[in-house]
Formats: C-alpha cells, structure tokens, sequence
C-alpha cells in the first residue's frame, strides 16, 4: 500500500491541485464556507500522505529529512484550523518534487539515449553456413556475423568481408560516416549506413566499448561529490535545528502560528537539490560530446587543475608510425622501383612493412620469385631478376650497397628528426630511402594553444622513449619542460613532487603503463582507444579521442562548480530573506514563504539546465 502510494505521487499532486483549483472558483461562485474548509481539508491530508510516508521512512534509518518539517508544519497548520495554508503547502512541497525529479530525468537523456540505441539481435552465422538472427546476449566471442544496411552493429568485431559506411556519432562523436574494409575495427551501437558487413565477434554483451560508455555514465551521475556529501551532512542536522528553535519560540511566545511558520520557511529544499541537479546536469551535457567525468568528486577536482602531464606515444602522437619522409635516387624508374618495395613487403607480417604497404597501396604487384628475412636488418630477395635488399643502413652496408655521400647526408638529417629509416637497393645501388615516424595528433597544437588561455600555466611531456625523440616532439609543440626515458614508478614520483609542491595535476595517457599516474594524478584523463586498465584508472574519458574535447572538459567542469555556487548562494539568500521578513514584517506567512521555498527551487532546476545548452567558444 505505502509504495502504491508513493507510485501515485505525481497524480496525486495533481489532484492535489485540482482541488485547489476547484476552491478557488467556489469562493467566486458559491462562497460555501464549509465546503471550501472539506475540499482543503481533502487536498491537505491526499498531499500530505506520501509526504507523510517518506517521513516516516527517513526515521526509521534515523534521518530526520526535510518532509519531517513539512509534515509538522500541516499538521500543526490543520490544528489551528489553518486549512488553506496547509493545502497550498502540500501541493507547493509535491509540485517542487515533480519539477526535480522531471528535471533529473531530463538530464539523464543522453544515457536514454545511448541505451535506445543498443542492438537487441544479431544475424549469426551457423554451421550449415546459414545466417540466423539470434538475441544479442547469446553472441560469443568468435561468431561470425552479418550486418546490412541501416543495421546497428551488434558487437565489437572485425570485418572479415564485405565493405560499407558506418555511422560511428554513438562511439567517436563524428557525424560523417566512416568507410570500413577487411580488417577494420567496429563497435556495438554503431549503424551501416551504406553497405553489407561480415565481422567477427571480439567483445560481447558487456565488454563491448558502447556498453561501458553506459557503465561509466552510470557511474558518474550515481557517484556523490564532497560538495553533495556536505550537504547531506548539512540537511541531517539543520532539520533538527529548524524543528528546535520552532519549539523555543513556541515555549516563549506560545505562537503555534508562528512555530509552524517558522518550520516551512527554514525547509532548505532550493539548498539541498542545488548541487545534484547542477553536477547531473553536467554530466549529462559533457556525455553528449563524448566526455566522461566519473563522478562529482572528478568535476570539483578538475576545476582546480593548473599543470598537464601528457605521456607521448598514443596521446600526444597517434600511436602508429607512418611514412613522413621519402628521398629518391632515381627518379626515372621510381614507379618500378616502388613495385618492387611493396612486392617483397608484402611477403612478410612486420608493423613497418604494413606501414609501408599502406603508404603505396596503389602501386602494381610483381612476382616475387625469392625472399630471406634477416632478423635485425631486413629483406633481401629476387623480383623480376632483380636483386633487392630492403633495410637500415647497417644492413645495407653489410650487404656491400653502394651508398653515396647524399644518402649518408639525408640518413643523419632524418634520424635527427626521430625517423626509423628504411633504405631500399636495387642490384647493388641504394635506390629510395623511407622516412617512418609516429605522428602528432593533429588537434593537439591547437588544443595546447586554448589550454594556455584558459588558465593552465604548466605543461610536462613524461615518455618511456628516449629523450632525443621527446625533445623533438615537443620542440614541435612548444613545451618546454619533456623527460624521456620515464619508467611508470619515475612518472609516478614526478607527480608526486609536483603535488608535493601545491600542483594539482591532471595526466593524460593512454596505455598500461600510465595507469598508475593517472590513478595518482588528481585528474587522470584517458582516450577511449586506450587501454582498458588506463580507462578503467581514469577519471575523465575523451571518447570521441580527441583533444578539442580536453579543453571543452576543463571549461565545462568550472560552470558546474560556478553553477553550483550560484545554486548554494541562491538556496541561503532566500532562507535568510524569508526568516529575516517573519521577524520584521507582518505580511510573511507559510502559504508565501512555501511558494517562494517552491520559486527558489525552480530557480536552481532552471540555472542547472542551462548547463544542458553550454557551448564551447
């Protein structure tokens, strides 16, 4: 019966207002007396009841809430006969309710969202090479699928065959649709736009990337902030006050009127649901352009930020070396000789020939008619009766290649700028150099740039690489304090340092090796195509993977701590301003100082959702 009731809270305030309502045009038409005392006896006990209820429940974990006060304050206003107060002070406390809990929903619907958008089925593949459509969660790892135009992709794969366009806005944010071939990764709650799509499973159910984007909404807006923590703390022994100094002025003044006044206007509602509101809200806006805070305690931590550390390799450059450089020495046949580079390439599974055969993927395949692999060196083999030897320089050398002065020169000014060089001859005489080198993300400059104007003064570059390649990169960037050569425990005492110092510290990283910085930095900030321990360890997730989102994080986290503030000022001006009225003026009673309770609520909802239409400038 209790939680029927507790079910039906929204109809029975609108009841609830009906009644008054109906009160109101009785007084203009009838002017019946006693039947406007039935009908706000009526709306004052049906309102009074669910208040009543989730009084009751707080006293029994030994809360004495806010609804306690109301509660006291009705039934007191029903004794002295007080029915029209009593009416419009039920209704005031319900419909402030309805307005929170209205606004609450309306926050959360960017994980709505995100859960509409799972997939409920797969086409599987069975071993009578049929496709059977199956319910999502009996996929496993390893089945074969297929997803056709205007389907959602069921699970993170693999395509296997087939090619088509991907509507990636649910993963990366971007709203162009990304074209994918054999070998490209996919994720769960993504769409096909265009296309047909063989995959194979590799993450299901709840491991899938869309999945834990869910999981970690959750987690943030179920995660509680200092702030909330003291204010919980705040509600737990104000209500007790309230109710004790309406006792005293009863004793002293022997004012019923008065002590119950005093009980509606010392409700703190606007105070209590100011901070929650703000910090869903944020959430709800920062989820909408891929970035994750996990929890409250993250928002208030990041506000406070004034040093970035970054880790190099996959944060600040992408990760995946690719052809920078390319020197030839001898134009006339460079098409042909770049057949025979990507023909010999291709007999071999290497990072830097899949580099390589990625970079030319245009270029003609010629027979290979023999191949030796040369651990540490290279390739050499025959093509086309030509003698090839693809490799270092020390390789080559060993090989008796023919390298000219020129080649030496371009060798030492591209290792200079941190290439991994790769030389091709061709019988007997060097012939292309290659230029591989991992590069910069290409928003991480200007991202730098708009860090600096929104108030970070310190940006640090801690790399496991040697210092030479850290020290080019970030001559690039223009950072000017970078230490290579970083083994996890030293980044983990350079933080440390810095803390010691006053710093408040965000690290941005990616891999396994940067989970114990970004666990002890006081923001750790992670790309959603790292890791899942760096993910799992972090505090904010960028999920679309790019840093134009790092400074939209920084910005916004400071409004919902500036929202809150105003929420908190707004919540104690009218407290004080109703209290400060009972005592030096005569027109205060509970019926206005409930409706402005109730104004002052909505005050803080309507400031709150402004965070829900925040844009990054």
């Amino acid at each position: 019966m209790v939680y029927k009731i507790l079910r039906k809270k929204h109809l029975i305030t609108l009841i609830s207002g009906i009644l008054i309502v109906m009160i109101f045009i009785s007084k203009n038409l009838v002017d019946h007396e006693k039947l406007e005392s039935i009908l706000l006896i009526c709306a004052s006990l049906l309102g009074l009841l669910p208040i009543m209820i989730q009084a009751f429940q707080a006293l029994k974990i030994k809360v004495v809430s806010i609804e306690l006060l109301v509660t006291i304050a009705v039934i007191g206003a029903l004794i002295i006969s007080n029915f029209e107060e009593s009416a419009i002070v039920t209704f005031l406390f319900l419909f402030g309710a309805y307005l929170e809990q209205r606004t609450l929903s309306k926050t959360h619907s960017a994980i709505k969202e995100l859960i509409e958008m799972a997939p409920e089925s797969a086409w599987r593949l069975t071993e009578t090479g049929d496709y059977e459509e199956v319910d999502v969660n009996k996929v496993r790892v390893g089945d074969k699928l297929l997803v056709k135009t205007g389907n959602k992709i069921p699970v993170d794969g693999v395509v296997i065959f087939g090619e088509g366009y991907i509507n990636e806005a649910s993963i990366t944010g971007e709203s162009i649709p990304v074209h994918k071939t054999i070998g490209c990764k996919v994720y769960a709650g993504t769409i096909v736009d265009n296309g047909s799509l063989h995959i194979i499973a590799e993450r299901v159910g709840e491991n899938t990337t869309f999945s834990k984007i869910i999981e970690l909404i959750e987690e943030a807006q179920d995660a509680k902030s200092h702030a909330e923590r003291f204010i919980d703390k705040f509600a737990k022994y104000y209500t007790p006050l309230v109710l004790l100094i309406a006792f005293i002025v009863y004793l002293v003044s022997l004012n019923i009127e008065l002590a119950i006044t005093i009980l509606v206007l010392g409700c703190p509602g606007a105070l209590v649901i100011g901070i929650p509101v703000a910090n869903v809200a944020g959430i709800g806006r920062g989820a909408k352009s891929g970035i994750l805070f996990k929890g409250s305690d993250v928002i208030n931590a990041f506000n406070k930020v004034d040093t970035m550390i970054f880790d190099k390799t996959g944060t600040l450059t992408i990760g995946k070396p690719q052809v920078n450089e390319i020197r030839v020495y001898d134009e006339d046949n460079i098409q042909y000789i770049k057949s025979l580079l990507v023909s010999i390439e291709r007999t071999v599974d290497h990072p830097i020939a899949k580099t390589i055969i990625d970079y030319f993927k245009e270029t003609n395949q010629l027979s290979v008619q023999e191949v030796n692999v040369v651990k540490g060196g290279g390739l050499k083999g025959i093509i086309d009766n030509n003698h090839i030897i693809v490799g270092n320089l020390n390789f080559l050398e060993k090989e008796g290649v023919a390298i000219s002065d020129i080649v030496y020169k371009d060798v030492k000014e591209l290792m200079l700028n941190g290439h991994t060089i790769v030389l091709v001859s061709v019988n007997g005489l060097c012939r292309l150099l290659i230029g591989i080198r991992d590069q910069i993300r290409p928003t991480v400059k200007n991202e730098l740039t708009n860090l600096r104007k929104s108030g970070i003064k310190h940006f640090v570059v801690l790399s496991g690489d040697n210092q030479g390649s850290v020290n080019l990169l970030t001559k690039d960037l223009g950072i000017t304090e970078a230490y290579g050569g970083m083994l996890p425990e030293d980044k983990v005492k350079y933080i440390d340092n810095l803390q010691k110092q006053g710093r408040k510290v965000a690290f941005v990283g990616d891999g396994v090796n940067d989970s114990p910085s970004l666990a002890r930095a006081n923001i750790g900030i992670a790309l959603e195509s790292g890791t899942d321990v760096a993910i799992e360890t972090s505090d904010v997730v960028l999920i679309n993977n790019d840093y134009n989102s790092l400074t939209l994080a920084l910005k916004l986290s400071r409004r919902i701590v500036k929202t809150m503030k105003q929420n908190i000022a707004m919540a104690l001006i009218v407290v004080t301003m109703l209290l400060v009225s009972l005592i030096f003026s005569d027109w205060m009673n509970m019926s206005i100082g409930m409706f402005v309770h109730e104004a002052s609520i909505l005050a803080v909802i309507l400031n709150s959702m402004r965070l829900l239409k925040y844009k990054h400038k």
